[in-house]
């Protein structure tokens, strides 16, 4: 019989899902479990909105909060979990009318960094 995951179980399995990778500890490990616990354990894993609708929430808010390091991982997240890159830009464009023309350039700017260095990694794999 399967017993039930724990929050922490269920939060490190949908960090993974969203992401595509493992949590990495950093200097502080209880905020880290926070996130795992709360965020990723209770608040994705609730009813009524897919994992899709979550990650493009996440990409808009911390896009308008001009969080330039979350907003690399929210567009890594959204391409991992099948987003297309031009539907990713189409909402930064959008965003410029809510959150102003600066937030609209940051996330451009930070998406086409984040595409750019995919396309390397993507060539040098092909290289090797």
């Amino acid at each position: 019989m399967n017993q039930p995951l724990t929050r922490h179980e269920r939060g490190e399995a949908m960090f993974k899902h969203v992401f595509g990778r493992e949590p990495r500890p950093g200097s502080y490990p209880d905020f880290l479990q926070l996130t795992i616990d709360h965020l990723f354990g209770e608040i994705w894993t609730r009813p009524h909105l897919s994992v899709e609708e979550r990650e493009l929430i996440a990409l808009t808010a911390v896009a308008l909060a001009r969080t330039d390091w979350e907003l690399r991982g929210h567009i890594g997240a959204a391409l991992h979990l099948g987003m297309p890159r031009e539907k990713i830009v189409e909402i930064i464009i959008q965003l410029a009318y809510y959150g102003g023309w600066p937030v609209a350039n940051n996330g451009l700017r930070i998406a086409q960094e984040v595409f750019a260095e995919l396309d390397t990694a993507k060539d040098t794999n092909h290289d090797q």
